[in-house]
């Protein structure tokens, strides 16, 4: 009995493709409008800041530099340490919580509209129109089989691809090494093996995921789309098609009798489904898939306007609206709810916050080390001496003169260096004695503290310099 039903379950088949969605390749229609517009704002927007702003200049070095070698981020006139991760986690926070606010307010925005993978998209598939032509050109041309023409104008194609994608892996690396001495590395094949691996790597990753992966990155890749669900709600506005007033959809016919059926606003030209990025069809409602483009909206208005009706079948809305028959304003109102409102208090609260955490930055910092070699031993004038190590930041844009003292124990005082000078955006560690007279305090570790303060108040473009200072605690241990 046990033997035939092992035979028999062996002998059912499994379907594996089954499993599998079968790719379809999505070729785009071009699309103008009112979305579209501000969908190519963006790209030029982004794009100019991203590859313009690591040639910018501040101070006479790289404007924005994540200075990997000398552990420094340089961002205008602000110069940040490893110490200073904190306003790191702090962006981090303001990112997340302005991408829930978005989210909340109206849907995927950033994904149709700011996100790298649609906007390197974007690029490479005007660069693909332009070569190889409109919609109806490409299809024609991906089935034919391989000839001279088509050979020739692929070639082209992901050459340019494979430009972009390169500039722009350079381009990121520049962020993190300085991008005129990378180009110089680069013209002299100088460049270093990290170097090297991330300008290729960030390279190739692109040229593949805009050039061939395209929406399969937003549809299986992307977190984002899995868990957008979780932050909308009903209020939301999203990329809607009004049943109501499309259904039932069908073509206009001139010669139509009087008995025939009504139809709704919808002439089922499927223009909607040509022009979406990711190839769904918005009619069946909000699907993962929809990044928000809007491509359909700018579509669905012009195939209204030429056959005379509203605009507006496919437009942004809220679940509730199309439900409620919401009018504009009511549709504002209900986006000024309790969530946004949260996240727009958490939001701002952590943005003054941040700010003024900047603002009030001191561009000094000091570590103290003790000497681990002893903790204490008695100098050749008779007094006990501790040897601390200090660690000396000046994260300001200029050169500054620090003095050093120690107090904390009655007559303490250091041995060795209380003066010295640190260029802009530099360090020094520094070894130096601080002595006490025996007896002056209990016997075991007694608290003590380091001061670092600027001596050079002087004029600077016109202005006062202020004096700024730290303070560090550290421990003296007395025998």
């Amino acid at each position: 009995m046990n033997e035939a039903a092992s035979t028999k379950a062996k002998a059912i088949p499994i379907n594996i493709d089954g499993l599998y969605e079968k790719h379809k390749t999505v070729h785009a229609r071009t699309i103008t409008g009112f979305f579209n517009s501000w969908r190519w704002a963006m790209v030029f927007f982004t794009q100019a800041l991203f590859y313009g702003l690591c040639w910018f200049q501040w101070n006479g070095r790289q404007a924005v530099l994540f200075h990997i070698a000398e552990r420094k981020f340089y961002i205008f006139g602000m110069v940040f340490w490893p110490q200073d991760v904190i306003y790191l986690a702090i962006l981090l926070v303001i990112s997340a919580y302005g991408l829930f606010l978005v989210t909340a307010v109206g849907g995927r925005l950033f994904c149709g509209y700011a996100c790298p993978q649609t906007v390197y998209t974007e690029i490479l598939m005007w660069i693909e129109r332009k070569i190889e032509g409109e919609r109806p050109a490409r299809i024609k041309l991906d089935a034919q089989a391989m000839n001279p023409r088509k050979f020739r104008l692929k070639l082209l194609k992901h050459s340019l691809w494979l430009l972009v994608a390169l500039w722009t892996g350079i381009t990121f690396v520049g962020y993190f090494t300085p991008i005129k001495e990378l180009l110089g590395e680069m013209a002299s094949f100088r460049i270093g093996p990290w170097e090297a691996f991330w300008v290729f790597f960030y390279a190739f990753f692109l040229y593949m995921m805009a050039g061939f992966l395209r929406e399969q990155v937003c549809k299986y890749m992307c977190p984002y789309a899995r868990f957008q669900g979780v932050m909308f709600d009903p209020d939301t506005l999203i990329i809607s098609y009004d049943p109501e007033r499309g259904e039932p959809r069908g073509l206009r016919k001139k010669k139509a009798t009087a008995e025939a059926a009504p139809l709704g606003d919808c002439v089922d030209c499927s223009i909607c489904v040509q022009v979406c990025p990711t190839g769904i069809d918005i009619r069946n409602g909000l699907q993962l898939e929809c990044i928000a483009c809007a491509a359909c909206i700018d579509a669905c208005d012009q195939v209204m306007d030429k056959v005379g009706s509203p605009r507006g079948l496919i437009r942004y809305s809220t679940e509730n609206a199309l439900a409620k028959h919401y009018k504009p304003r009511e549709i504002l109102a209900h986006l000024l709810r309790f969530r946004t409102l949260l996240y727009t208090g958490i939001l701002l609260a952590i943005i003054v916050a941040a700010a003024w955490s900047l603002g009030n930055r001191v561009p000094l910092k000091l570590d103290v080390l003790r000497d681990r070699s002893s903790l204490s031993r008695e100098a050749d004038d008779g007094r006990i001496e501790n040897v601390f190590n200090l660690h000396i930041s000046n994260t300001d844009e200029a050169e500054h003169r620090y003095s050093i003292s120690v107090s904390g124990l009655d007559g303490i005082e250091i041995v060795g260096q209380r003066v010295l000078e640190i260029p802009a955006a530099s360090s020094e560690t520094v070894t130096l004695a601080a002595r006490v007279e025996p007896g002056v305090g209990k016997k075991g570790s007694q608290q003590i503290f380091f001061e670092v303060r600027s001596e050079d108040r002087g004029q600077e473009q016109g202005q006062e310099r202020e004096q700024i200072s730290v303070r560090e605690k550290a421990s003296f241990f007395l025998p």
